[in-house]
């Protein structure tokens, strides 16, 4: 498998600031050209011999802004078993529903865009309800937990230009861990 000719932005970097812009349809062949980039860059990312071949970090999730383009478009990717990917693209999404519970990641929410260690909690919605569109500009509802509920969140974050280490709390990192569950 060849690694896809993208870039991903680092943290430093303001474009990932920058509030995407919404899509209209019908997406350009380069808007989808660049999505089959970001969905094989991903799973070639969780793949552990592609990994150490082309020297990545695991992802799950990548967005639109993160390869500099200011669209609110997002991919996750996520392995349901060995090599076995099921591939989500939202376009234009919007949280519509959350849970009351909150949830973090216990090791610690990462990022592609963020290349060092991060202390701290992020609080999420263990579930949320998304509606968005599909590649042909279809719309669709989702209700996504637990992992890809926090894989959704991070991703709709970088859209309106949040990165996760804005919501750990730099005076107490891991502040109100009792009031929500560790996935």
């Amino acid at each position: 498998m060849k690694l896809p000719d993208i870039t991903i932005l680092d943290e430093k970097d303001k474009k990932l600031r920058l509030v995407s812009k919404e899509v209209s349809f019908p997406l350009s062949k380069e808007d989808k050209d660049n999505i089959n980039k970001m969905v094989d860059y991903l799973k070639i990312s969780q793949i552990e011999e592609w990994r150490e071949k082309y020297n990545l970090r695991a992802g799950m999730g990548l967005s639109y802004i993160q390869i500099g383009i200011p669209k609110r478009i997002f991919v996750v990717v996520d392995e349901v078993d060995e090599g076995v990917f099921e591939n989500y693209i939202l376009i234009n999404p919007k949280i519509i529903s959350n849970s009351e519970e909150l949830i973090y990641v216990g090791e610690g929410e990462g990022c592609l865009s963020v290349n060092r260690e991060v202390e701290g909690i992020v609080p999420r919605f263990a579930r949320i309800t998304i509606e968005a569109y599909d590649i042909n500009g279809n719309p669709f509802s989702i209700r996504v937990r637990e992992d890809l509920s926090i894989a959704f969140q991070h991703e709709i974050d970088h859209l309106n230009g949040i990165l996760f280490i804005d919501k750990i709390d730099p005076k107490n990192p891991y502040k109100n861990i009792n009031n929500m569950r560790e996935i």
